[in-house]
């Protein structure tokens, strides 16, 4: 064995503590993002609803949907702050060396996110005090600004997955075109993946909560509407992500093969591979998985006979070890599941809907659809783990291995540590002011709650008890 392959056999003691590090905060941070994305044009919908109908529950839910969003705003402000920081302190090999390329989608990602946060502010500010139509504006601005956030991030994370843009020269970037960059071969597919699986988590987590009131029996008109809004665009987002990430599929067979490969759990380069549930490599053999015969080759090339290259394929030197690929497997098998069972949920909701077209009484629905904010959540969180880890032992695929771009300076143990306490103060924080304006809000009711800009109440009439028949 050469000297070179020996002394990168030994992994720089910064690397696991960094590396922990950035997979708790990324984990962390990943919660807050379909909030800020989709859980907002779920409360546009509500507002937009109130206005054109004169619907008063639907204005009360809009703007208490608002300040749980800003809530959780300044919540991801906060962990996205410490995410900015932690590139340039636990990576400055990739800071350093492809700063250049790697920080233009970060810089425009920033633009997008004061754009946000200024107008998240003016729309809290406006209730009451701006004209109905030009408050509902500000919001759909934090609706796009965040969208724009998002696929900024993405850019820069799926450039990490396939690199363009970037000229080299003695082994440094001597000049760098913005829009490859940004606009690289994984960028779209990545993006609309991301902002789907924000819809399909935002929607579900709410419409669970709401799920769960009427399954204690608080059937009225509010609680009906809390549920409905966000399930349907979950409901409708879940086929929509399934022909997305098939497709992505394919993107990463052709272009990210080793990625693939730890993914199909395929060893040995060949045709007619079948897909293997579960499963772990042990020492280069699969074991204890259920194989679906040449499904992996169709999945691939839409043939049995398509060829799919094995880990055996990538030298040794950069080859993931077996503990890595265990974890790609898993983790997508964790995702496809988890999503499968989703998507049956929301045909559920279409079937019975279509039969009453009313909000789903049954007990059983009710049940699965107070999880499914937990099972959408940990969809994501595997989604994530398959992208990140699936790319090792590269930060930059094929151009700065991870175990280089970390830090070589200092301990990072103390580092980590107050992240974590960091993080603690600020989730339970974020808890203390939720739980607070859910009693309030429990108190106060929704009737005696003073609607913006809403039509006056009549005192013979109330909120509608219903079925949501024109939702």
């Amino acid at each position: 064995m050469e000297l070179s392959a020996l002394v990168g056999a030994v992994e720089p003691p910064q690397l696991l503590p960094a590396r922990l590090q950035m997979a708790f905060t990324l984990g962390f941070h990943i919660i807050l993002v379909p909030f800020g994305v989709a859980f907002t044009f779920m409360m546009l919908i509500c507002q937009y609803r109130g206005l054109r109908r004169g619907d008063e529950q639907a204005l009360v839910l809009a703007r208490r949907w608002s300040q749980v969003a800003a809530v959780l705003f300044a919540v991801g402000a906060v962990s996205g702050t410490v995410l900015t920081f932690e590139l340039g302190i636990l990576w400055p090999g990739l800071m350093g060396n492809y700063g250049a390329a790697f920080g233009f989608p970060f810089a425009i990602e920033g633009l997008f996110f004061f754009l946000e946060a200024i107008f998240m502010a003016i729309y809290i500010y406006g209730w009451k005090r701006l004209p109905a139509w030009p408050h509902f504006f500000t919001g759909v601005v934090v609706t796009l600004s965040g969208i724009g956030g998002t696929a900024s991030v993405i850019a820069a994370n799926s450039w990490m997955n396939q690199p363009a843009g970037i000229v080299m020269r003695d082994g440094r970037v001597v000049d760098v075109v913005p829009s490859e960059v940004f606009f690289n071969g994984a960028f779209w597919w990545e993006t609309v993946h991301m902002l789907l699986a924000a819809y399909i988590v935002a929607g579900f987590g709410v419409a669970g909560i709401y799920a769960w009131g009427l399954l204690k029996g608080r059937h009225d008109y509010y609680h009906r509407m809390g549920f409905l809004v966000p399930f349907t665009v979950a409901a409708i987002a879940m086929p929509l992500q399934f022909l997305v990430g098939d497709t992505i599929a394919r993107q990463v067979f052709d272009r990210e093969p080793a990625k693939f490969a730890a993914i199909e759990l395929v060893p040995t380069t060949g045709d007619h591979v079948p897909e293997t549930l579960g499963g772990i490599l042990i020492d280069g053999e699969v074991r204890y998985g259920i194989d679906i015969p040449d499904a992996a080759s169709i999945l691939a090339g839409f043939s049995p006979s398509t060829e799919i290259q094995g880990l055996d394929a990538i030298p040794a030197e950069v080859r993931p070890d077996d503990s890595l690929v265990n974890i790609v497997h898993l983790a997508f098998d964790v995702m496809v599941g988890t999503a499968t069972l989703l998507l049956l949920l929301a045909a559920w909701f279409a079937w019975l809907w279509w039969r009453r077209r009313e909000v789903p009484t049954n007990r059983w629905f009710l049940r699965g659809a107070s999880v499914a904010g937990l099972v959408a959540l940990v969809s994501l969180e595997s989604g994530w783990v398959v992208t990140e880890v699936g790319r090792q032992p590269w930060t930059v695929v094929g151009l700065l291995l991870t175990e280089d771009a970390v830090t070589t300076e200092g301990n990072l143990w103390p580092l980590f540590a107050a992240v974590l306490a960091i993080y603690v103060c600020v989730a339970a924080g974020a808890v203390v002011v939720l739980r607070g304006m859910r009693r309030r809000w429990q108190q106060a009711g929704t009737d005696a709650v003073a609607v913006p800009y809403g039509p006056e109440r009549a005192p013979a009439t109330g909120p509608r008890t219903d079925g949501v028949d024109d939702a």
